[in-house]
């Protein structure tokens, strides 16, 4: 029998949505006026933070808790406009290293702090420092419950 939620617990849930909602909205406004998806710079991110600004498609995809299907074909519409370059893997003809390309690179440093900015104007800067340290520390448990439902703790 299902644990129905509370009337609070109701509320705060859609609370929560909506907040999602309207910050993916916002951000996703802003990185499309660099001619980006959310799914361009979630990749990308990942990618210019990596030694030598590549990384395995299979590191990639779980660096981004990505399937193998969206991963490939998100991978093939930005390979298609320049933004990064799948070769394969040298040491394993089946792995493929997907690296940053100059155009990725580029749009990624003009479209980042933009991005910054308006993370920080619609959600860090509105909280407390007790309420930012309250949000890390639930983010904390529901990912590692997300872990442990899919049994993808290493």
């Amino acid at each position: 029998m299902p644990r129905w939620l509370s009337e609070e617990e109701q509320q705060t849930w859609q609370s929560y949505i909506l907040m999602r909602q309207r910050l993916d909205a916002a951000l996703a406004a802003g990185l499309a006026e660099h001619r980006l998806s959310m799914a361009d710079y979630e990749l990308l991110v990942p990618l210019s933070a990596a030694p030598d600004e590549c990384l395995r498609a299979k590191e990639l995809a779980a660096a981004v808790c990505w399937d193998k299907s969206r991963l490939s074909k998100q991978l093939a519409r930005m390979a298609t406009r320049g933004l990064v370059d799948r070769v394969t893997a040298e040491d394993d003809a089946r792995g493929i290293v997907v690296s940053l390309t100059d155009a990725g690179r580029e749009i990624l440093r003009r479209a980042a702090p933009e991005h910054v900015e308006l993370v920080r104007e619609m959600f860090v800067d509105r909280m407390t420092d007790a309420e930012s340290a309250a949000i890390r520390s639930l983010a904390e448990k529901v990912i590692a419950a997300g872990e442990v439902r899919s049994g993808s703790l290493s």
